[in-house]
C-alpha cells in the first residue's frame, strides 16, 4: 500500500502550498482522495497515470478540497478516456459537476458514476474481492466524511514442506488448501489446513481524517489502523479558533491516533498562518512519537 501526498495545505494555493488531495495505491487500485485545486497539475509532477484513476473520493464541498475536480473530469474528456469514473461525495457532487459541464456546453464523453452520500453513520461504499472502503462521518462547518481503506483478508500461504510430505496432494488441490480447507487422504486421514499452510499476510488499511473539529466518536472506526492521516490546521495557541471553525490542532490529531492505537500519525491541512511546519511535529511527538509531516510529494510505505 502506497500512499502519496499531492497537496496538504488549507485554504488558498500558493506557489509551494498545493490544497488537499492523495493518492492511494491499494490492491491495483489507484484511488484519488479529495481534489483540491492544482491536482491534476501535481498528478502530473508526481508521474501518476490518469489512466488508473477509476474512483475518486471527495471528503466534503469545501472548495480546497473539490475545486479541482471540474479540471479533471474535463481533462479526461481531452484525453479520450472511455473507461467509466465512480466520484464518492457529499449529496450535491453529482449537480455541482453537471452544472459546471453544463454551462461551459461540454461533455465528459465518457461514463461517470457519482455515489452521494448522506448518511451520518459509517458505511461500506465501496467494495470488491481485496478492497473495501468505509465513510468516517467527521465533525465540520458542512456535512464531511473521512474514508478509511482496508484490505480484505488474503489467501493462506502454502507450507511446500509439509505439503510434500503427502504425494496424494496434488497441484489441482492447492487453492482449496489457500481457501482453508482441510485435506483428507484416501485413508480416511484428515490432515489440518493450519499444518499444511501459513497465516495470509496481516491485511493493511489506512484512514484519511478531512477537516474536523476534535471528535473522539471516530476513534472505534479507525481502531489498530496502520497509518492514519489527521487534520491539523492549528497548533494549539489557537485552538479558540479551532473550535470556532471546525478543525483540529496537531495536539488533538495525536490525541485521536493515541486512542486509537494506530501505527502512525501523518499530520497536515496546515494553515498558511504558520511559517514553519516544524511546531506542528514537535507539538504532535509530545503526544504519538510516531507522526510524520505531510508534504507534497511525500510517498509512505505501508508495509
Amino acid at each position: 500500500m502506497k500512499l502519496t501526498i499531492l497537496g496538504c495545505h488549507s485554504a488558498t494555493p500558493r506557489v509551494s502550498a498545493n490544497p488537499t488531495s492523495q493518492v492511494l495505491e491499494i490492491k491495483n487500485h489507484t484511488f484519488l482522495i479529495d481534489c483540491g485545486e492544482g491536482t491534476q497539475v501535481q498528478l502530473r509532477k508526481y508521474k501518476v497515470k490518469f489512466s488508473k484513476i477509476k474512483h475518486i473520493f471527495i471528503s466534503h464541498l469545501h472548495g480546497d478540497h473539490v475545486f479541482g475536480l471540474i479540471g479533471l473530469v474535463s481533462t479526461f474528456r481531452l484525453l479520450n478516456r472511455e473507461t467509466e469514473i465512480n466520484v464518492y461525495g457529499p449529496k450535491g457532487i453529482k449537480e455541482l459537476i453537471v452544472t459546471q459541464l453544463r454551462l461551459t456546453e461540454s461533455h465528459a464523453g465518457y461514463p461517470i458514476k457519482f455515489h452521494e452520500l448522506t448518511s451520518k453513520k459509517s458505511e461500506v461504499i465501496f467494495e470488491d474481492k481485496k478492497v473495501e472502503v468505509y465513510t468516517i462521518p467527521l465533525n465540520h462547518r458542512i456535512y464531511t466524511n473521512g474514508f478509511l481503506f482496508k484490505e480484505k483478508l488474503g489467501e493462506r500461504k502454502l507450507d511446500m514442506s509439509a505439503v510434500s510430505k503427502y504425494p496424494e496432494i496434488e497441484i489441482c488441490d492447492y487453492q482449496n488448501l489457500k481457501n482453508g480447507k482441510d485435506f483428507i487422504l484416501q485413508n480416511g486421514e484428515l490432515i489440518t489446513n493450519d499444518s499444511l499452510t501459513f497465516e495470509p499476510t496481516k491485511p493493511l488499511s489506512y484512514a484519511f481524517c478531512s477537516d474536523t473539529a476534535y471528535s473522539e466518536s471516530i476513534v472505534p472506526i479507525i481502531k489498530n489502523t496502520d497509518l492514519l492521516y489527521h487534520e491539523a490546521t492549528f497548533l494549539d495557541d489557537k485552538i479558540e479558533l479551532a473550535k470556532t471553525t471546525k478543525h483540529s490542532t496537531a495536539s488533538q490529531a495525536a490525541t485521536i491516533a493515541k486512542m486509537a492505537k494506530v501505527s502512525q500519525l501523518i499530520i497536515g491541512h496546515y494553515s498558511n498562518r504558520y511559517k514553519s511546519k516544524d511546531d506542528f511535529l514537535i507539538e504532535s511527538k509530545v503526544i504519538f512519537n510516531n507522526t510524520q509531516l505531510a508534504e507534497e510529494g511525500k510517498t509512505f510505505e505501508i508495509l
